[in-house]
């Protein structure tokens, strides 16, 4: 199992997931208590007595059996009050757990407890259906994976769920690649402890997640490229990254892309990371503002040594190339747009014409 913080408490607590009685923060810190107060020292002091605490919010003690399942967990947000979430500490190991998500949804993908959340199609008899209901807001609130530490946002920075927010619940996905170990009935806790306000926040936080299809070919270098335009009326400041592939990534790097005085587009980097190394949030390269009129470009480089194609998608066998920005807004709120996907090699690339891209720079991919 994952690390674990008084597993029959938290069992009993879970329970009350099971059967929808599922409570918003101020109950679940009522419920919690003790573990609120074994946790304060975890929780970001910046923030001093503003922060009520954080609560944990774990899988159910599942036992996956299927290789490469995306497991999904739901809880609802107390309607009645607005809630800052400011920091986010894993409860989870890369021995156990592939990667995790947090999402915010308008609703869950089901009312169930727990459901096959895989987004992308596999060949399973399980019922599956995505973390968010299908017509529902939809965010990513954190991500996780290879033993990355804890997560604290800025002072004065935080996720806004709860009542004036659109996000009326949290969903847990958790990606079990390997399950060997679950074989005999052991179970797993993994999830992440939330840390979070009731202290009005100005500065809202928000994620958009880059990312791309497609596929590699086999014994070949081969670059995943995505981009967006900001077409929205707000100004953007970036302060976190995270990069994300499978086995065959080499190097990530996401850039903000300007058009200057002379019309020329000037390329600023975000971030740039090998994805085998932790892949935690780290700060920002450049944290100077994006604006309306920008672009958010990523590249993943990716290097081949099978002598297949591989396509992207979901398992071990497949590969991934995503590209986490969080950043805030000083006022008002975040972008409506929260996600930005291109279909990838071999048919999108930067230098496509109708990409709006140009002066695109030389990469170096040193990792290779």
């Amino acid at each position: 199992m994952s690390r674990g913080f008084g597993i029959q408490a938290v069992f009993s607590f879970l329970l009350l997931v099971d059967v929808l009685l599922v409570y918003g923060l101020i109950e679940q810190k009522e419920i919690y208590g003790k573990y609120n107060h074994q946790r304060e020292n975890d929780v970001d002091n910046s923030y001093g007595k503003d922060v009520v605490g954080s609560f944990p919010f774990l899988m159910p003690l599942v036992s996956p059996k299927t290789p490469d399942l995306y497991l999904c967990t739901p809880i609802k947000v107390d309607p009645t009050t607005t809630y800052y979430i400011v920091g986010y500490n894993p409860n989870a190991t890369m021995n156990t757990a592939h990667h995790m998500l947090l999402y915010g949804c308008g609703e869950p993908g089901t009312p169930k407890s727990t459901w096959n959340c895989g987004e992308m199609a596999q060949n399973s008899q399980e019922e599956q259906a995505s973390p968010c209901g299908p017509h529902s807001h939809s965010q990513i609130l954190y991500a996780w994976a290879r033993d990355a530490p804890r997560l604290g946002l800025p002072p004065g920075v935080g996720f806004k769920v709860g009542k004036d927010s659109p996000t009326k619940y949290l969903v847990l996905q958790v990606h079990y690649a390997h399950v060997q170990k679950f074989q005999d009935g052991t179970t797993d806790d993994s999830g992440v402890f939330i840390e979070y306000t009731e202290k009005p926040l100005k500065k809202l936080a928000g994620t958009l997640l880059l990312g791309t299809g497609g596929s590699i070919p086999p014994m070949a270098i081969e670059h995943m490229e995505t981009a967006c335009e900001i077409n929205e009326k707000k100004v953007l400041h970036p302060f976190a990254y995270r990069v994300h592939t499978h086995g065959l990534g080499k190097v990530v790097s996401g850039y903000r892309v300007r058009s200057n005085d002379r019309g020329v587009q000037e390329w600023t980097q975000l971030g740039k990371r090998d994805p085998l190394t932790p892949q935690m949030f780290y700060n920002v390269t450049n944290d100077e503002p994006i604006e309306s009129g920008d672009h958010v470009a990523v590249r993943c480089t990716m290097k081949s040594n099978r002598h297949r194609v591989t396509e992207v998608g979901p398992t071990n066998e497949h590969e991934m190339c995503n590209f986490y920005l969080m950043y805030y807004v000083d006022h008002g709120e975040t972008l409506d747009m929260k996600y930005c996907f291109s279909q990838g090699a071999p048919t999108y690339y930067w230098s496509n014409p109708d990409t709006g891209l140009h002066n695109i720079p030389h990469i170096e991919a040193s990792t290779l």
